[in-house]
């Protein structure tokens, strides 16, 4: 095996990202690779470090929900885990470009950069249209562990119910069209042990948002039962458009958090992984979608036609190597990335996880 180009060289296809590699299949043959996808720029050095970070963090923190979900007999979310675990683990190069094979979990960095990018590019023009979008944050109390599944199957439930109720009433032409993008998070608190599932929402307007609070308010507030402060309901003007729809697709859970919960930018105390709490998190979100639109259908994407593999007939193959952060040429040894965690970083990693049960 050594440098050189692919044999043939096909078209290239939509990535799954327009800035991330393809995901690919290789099959092994006598004399070469076939590969499907565009593959990357090797050259790339400033997004190689990015997936070189992403990596070692989710390496980590993959082996800590492992050991949390083992502890809790939870065998199908330990095969998801290890599946995340080899995500990107080694690939491919030949004329420049690199083909790399993910896992696609929403609980893998860098399966959901790759993600990230894909929604930024199919749902900015969208919100550009949009004449005076807002964000929303809606949310309710806090609860233990033990009804984390309950209260996420309630504010789907909720949600659901206040678009079902303004489309039936548009349809007849009797009531505002709510429109709108949102996203599922939820926050661990480890002071109080409790789970907070809430949503951020995009609105084109500052009468659906104002109507989205108003009627959250109402499901969760009835009778004597006072579950959603008005306080604790944002809505603000976007300034910037980008900048808001990476807040609103970011990352399902906080992987890191605060010890004490004290926003204080003076507060000296270290972050912490609570593994057993995010694998919690994880194992309540995963029947629902985390990102979703509501009210509106996204533009017609073009139709791409089979996807032809290439074959690669001379390449270099790359393997992951935790104790250098960083992929390894197998042939030449050469360090692809060049990256070097930060020491905040490795601290975290090394001395912040928790996995003790929540």
């Amino acid at each position: 095996m050594g440098k050189g180009n692919a044999a043939t060289s096909q078209e290239k296809f939509n990535t799954l990202a327009q800035s991330g590699t393809a995901d690919f299949d290789t099959h092994s043959l006598s004399s070469g690779k076939l590969v499907y996808g565009a593959g990357a720029d090797l050259s790339d050095k400033a997004a190689w470090k990015g997936k070189a970070k992403r990596k070692i963090v989710t390496q980590k923190i993959i082996l800590s929900l492992i050991e949390a979900a083992e502890k809790k007999g939870a065998t199908d979310r330990v095969k998801a885990y290890r599946n995340t675990l080899y995500c990107l683990d080694k690939f491919y190069s030949s004329d420049g470009r690199v083909y790399g094979k993910y896992c696609k979990n929403r609980f893998c960095t860098l399966c959901c950069s790759i993600r990230k990018a894909e929604i930024i590019n199919r749902y900015y023009p969208v919100i550009m249209s949009w004449e005076e979008p807002h964000f929303i944050t809606l949310t309710q109390k806090s609860v233990p562990a033990a009804k984390l599944d309950l209260w996420f199957y309630g504010v789907n439930k909720a949600f659901r119910q206040i678009t079902d109720k303004y489309k039936k009433r548009d349809q007849r032409g009797k009531g505002l069209k709510l429109v709108g993008i949102k996203s599922m998070e939820c926050n661990f608190n480890p002071v109080a042990r409790t789970y907070n599932p809430h949503q951020h929402l995009l609105a084109p307007n500052a009468e659906i948002a104002k109507t989205l609070v108003v009627e959250w308010q109402k499901k969760w507030n009835q009778g004597k039962k006072k579950l959603a402060s008005p306080w604790a309901q944002h809505i603000r003007r976007v300034e910037n458009i980008e900048r808001d729809l990476v807040e609103l697709i970011k990352y399902g859970s906080k992987i890191f958090t605060e010890p004490d919960m004290n926003k204080n930018p003076k507060n000296k105390t270290p972050r912490m992984v609570y593994a057993a709490a995010l694998d919690n998190i994880f194992s309540a979100m995963k029947p629902y979608r985390l990102f979703d639109r509501f009210g509106f259908n996204l533009p017609p994407q073009p139709k791409h036609g089979v996807q032809l593999p290439t074959f690669l007939e001379r390449y270099d193959e790359w393997v992951f190597e935790p104790s250098l952060s960083d992929w390894h040429n197998l042939e030449t040894g050469e360090l692809l990335a060049g990256y070097i965690p930060p020491p905040q970083l490795q601290w975290i990693l090394a001395q912040s996880i928790d996995t003790d049960l929540q």
